[in-house]
């Protein structure tokens, strides 16, 4: 997935789901893990870090 798909898809989740949206990217994450999709799981990961720098937060 290219970065520009990283960010809008950070802010799209953002909008939506304001300051739940990391841990909505985290679950997506987890669940992707936890099927062996393990490129999915990455997307999921670095969406939640790049909103994770929108927010201005550091990650847990």
């Amino acid at each position: 997935m290219r970065e520009t798909d990283i960010a809008d898809y950070a802010k799209r989740l953002l909008d939506a789901h304001g300051g739940k949206a990391e841990a909505e990217a985290a679950a997506k994450a987890r669940k992707f893990e936890q099927s062996n999709d393990r490129e999915q799981a990455e997307h999921w990961r670095r969406i939640r870090a790049a909103i994770s720098e929108m927010r201005g937060s550091p990650l847990s």
